[in-house]
């Protein structure tokens, strides 16, 4: 199951939860960039009091509370982005925990058209993978960035051959409350040549809030 979200200005949501190829197809074929004024048809998350550019930090924190939050089974958010946000209401921080607090795991894909932001006289717009970087490090997933050596189909085989391949690991906490408070969790390994990729915490969230 699959959902498309395009982000600029707004945020849209371009197609529901569904199993269907051709309709992941024909909204991916709908996609279209918008520019910094604002589009036809506002979204849910108000950008309207900053400039409006790029709204990612709004665009993860609506995936994961009204699309992703009450799912079960194993959840990914897969961000296309140059890692610019220019106009979300939202933080950073807010958008990190909105992921966690879903179970949902982050991959960033860094795609950047550096011929628009500094070719034909242009100026820089601050692309940055840090954030992105981020977000998909604490949320247990990670960043991959879109080269001459690594395309988007390279890309996108690889996290279905991660997302198939992963452990759970359960544990029980010494601390019995459920304050909502955020608990950090960190994985080691024996062998010191490994890499744990995980989530770098969660929160204890009572029963029905979970």
């Amino acid at each position: 199951m699959a959902f498309l979200i395009s982000f600029g200005p707004e945020c849209e949501l371009l197609q529901d939860f569904t199993n269907s190829p051709r309709l992941l197809q024909a909204a991916l074929e709908g996609l279209h960039v918008e520019s910094a004024v604002g589009g036809l048809h506002p979204g849910p998350v108000p950008t309207a009091s900053k400039l409006r550019g790029t709204v990612l930090y709004d665009a993860v924190y609506l995936a994961a509370t009204d699309r992703l939050q009450k799912e079960v089974g194993r959840k990914a958010m897969v961000l296309i982005t140059d890692g610019v946000d220019q106009g979300s209401r939202l933080k950073k921080e807010a958008a990190i925990e909105s992921a966690q607090k879903s179970d949902a795991i982050i991959y960033g894909i860094y795609y950047v058209d550096h011929a628009a932001y500094f070719g034909m006289g242009g100026f820089g717009m601050g692309a940055s993978d840090a954030a992105l970087k981020q977000m998909s490090d604490d949320t247990g997933g990670r960043l991959l960035r879109v080269d001459r050596k690594h395309t988007l189909n390279d890309i996108f085989t690889q996290i279905q051959e991660e997302m198939r391949s992963q452990y759970a690991i359960g544990f029980t906490s010494t601390n019995p409350t459920k304050d909502g408070s955020f608990r950090r969790l960190e994985l080691k390994t024996h062998d010191k040549n490994q890499k744990v990729q995980a989530r770098k915490g969660y929160y204890a969230m009572p029963a029905d809030k979970s």
